[in-house]
C-alpha cells in the first residue's frame, strides 16, 4: 500500500522521532537558560538575613553565625563585663564610636541595642584578619592591669574592647563594625535586618 515505493508507516515514524528529539534538545537548551535568570542559592544567601536563638547563650560565650560571607561574633557579657566598659575608655582611639560603622540605634558606647548581646562583623577594621576572642581579665600577653578583656588580631596586633572599640596605639584605625540587626521576641537576633522603626 505505497505510492511510488514511499512507505507512508516509516515517514510517520520518523516524522515523530525527530519531532521528539527536537523537543528535548529545545528544553535542554530553555532549562539552563530560564535558570539562569534566577539567582543561585549562594547569591540568595549572600543577602539574605541570619536567626540565631541566643537563649543558651552563658554569660562570657562567643559565638560565630556567618551573614553576607563574614563572620559575625555574638558576646554574652556578664555585668561585670559591662562596667569594665567605663574603666578601659581613657585608653581607646574612638570611645564614643564616631568614626565608626554600626546603625544609629545601637548605644554608642556599649555598641548594643541591648547591653548583655553584643553582635559585630568579626573582621578587623586595618586589614580584615578575624580578631580572635579574648575575655581573660589581665592577659599579660595583652597588656595586664590595663586588659579587661575584648578582641586580639594576631595579624598585626590590634587590640580592641568588649564592646569591639580599638584601643590607640594599634593599626586598626576604626571599631569593628555593628551590622544592622534586629530582635524578634527576647531570643531571636535577626542580622541583617535593621530595627523597626529605625531610620
Amino acid at each position: 500500500m505505497s505510492d511510488d515505493g514511499v512507505n507512508v508507516g516509516r515517514r510517520r515514524f520518523l516524522t515523530a522521532a525527530t519531532s521528539v528529539v527536537g523537543g528535548v534538545g529545545a528544553v535542554g537548551v530553555a532549562v539552563p537558560f530560564v535558570k539562569s535568570w534566577n539567582p543561585s542559592a549562594k547569591a540568595k544567601a549572600a543577602g539574605a538575613p541570619v536567626k540565631f536563638n541566643v537563649s543558651k547563650m552563658e554569660p562570657g560565650q562567643m559565638v560565630t553565625v556567618e551573614w553576607r560571607g563574614k563572620p559575625v561574633y555574638v558576646v554574652r557579657r556578664s555585668d561585670e563585663t559591662l562596667q569594665n566598659l567605663e574603666e578601659v575608655t581613657p585608653l581607646l582611639r574612638d570611645p564614643n564610636s564616631e568614626e565608626s560603622i554600626q546603625p544609629a540605634y545601637v548605644n554608642p558606647q556599649n555598641r548594643a541595642i541591648k547591653p548583655h548581646l553584643l553582635v559585630l562583623v568579626g573582621l578587623c577594621t586595618h586589614l580584615g584578619c578575624a580578631p580572635m576572642f579574648r575575655p581573660e581579665v589581665g592577659a599579660t600577653d595583652l597588656g595586664g592591669d590595663e586588659w579587661l578583656g575584648g578582641f586580639f588580631c594576631p595579624c598585626h596586633g590590634s587590640k580592641y574592647d568588649m564592646a569591639g572599640r580599638v584601643y590607640t596605639g594599634v593599626p586598626a584605625p576604626t571599631n569593628m563594625d555593628v551590622p544592622p540587626y534586629s530582635f524578634e521576641g527576647d531570643d531571636i537576633i535577626v542580622i541583617g535586618v535593621d530595627q523597626e522603626g529605625s531610620a
